[in-house]
């Protein structure tokens, strides 16, 4: 790989890993299918991560992305879910990071980054949808959850398929949505004023 296949694969990995955020299955789902059909061109002959691409990788994502769309519809559920997810999001985010620049980048910097940014990236989106489906928990009993959980599904869904397409646009709405993060925690973290 070169620089701009490396820099293009660490966009498509950060926007598979903020994908992945929202829901562990769907993004390596996707992906499986985008590997599988030559959309996405990565070299995993003789890698550890070889089984990606195959038709068993396929159907055993599709049922667990299947499993978890519906479980995040049933309230409380999907607050076990969370718990569940967090770790597996970031695991997600990693391995999909890593997936993506498999080849000629040296091993070393391939898990790094893929450690660092898919495995931060995720766990802070993630992170960010704990808060959010316990807010509408405490706020709804859990009723406004089904509303959180087709905004999360459709967020994965979409920056999965622009991290597929249109890496760097992706990448430009992780950074986005981090920036989003992060101001609302210094803004929590902020002592008020009374």
């Amino acid at each position: 790989m070169n620089e701009f296949d490396i820099i293009l694969a660490l966009c498509m990995g950060l926007g598979l890993a903020a994908a992945s955020g929202f829901r562990v299955f769907l993004p390596p789902f996707l992906l499986s299918i985008a590997v599988r059909a030559d959309a996405v061109d990565v070299d995993l002959t003789n890698s550890s991560l070889e089984y990606f691409d195959s038709n068993v990788a396929v159907i055993l994502l599709g049922v667990a992305t299947i499993a978890e769309l519906a479980a995040y519809y049933v309230p409380w559920v999907d607050n076990l879910l969370d718990s569940i997810a967090s770790p597996a999001a970031v695991v997600a985010g990693t391995g999909m990071t890593a997936v993506v620049l498999e080849g000629n980048t040296d091993p070393v910097i391939q898990w790094s980054l893929a450690i660092i940014t898919g495995g931060g990236v995720s766990a802070a989106v993630q992170g960010a949808t704990v808060v959010t489906r316990g807010v509408s928990t405490a706020i709804t009993a859990g009723v406004g959850n089904p509303v959180v959980s087709t905004g999360e599904n459709i967020a994965s869904l979409i920056l999965t398929i622009l991290a597929i397409v249109l890496a760097p646009l992706a990448a430009l709405l992780v950074v986005i949505l981090l920036a989003m993060i992060v101001k609302k925690m210094v803004k929590k973290a902020k002592p008020s004023s009374a």
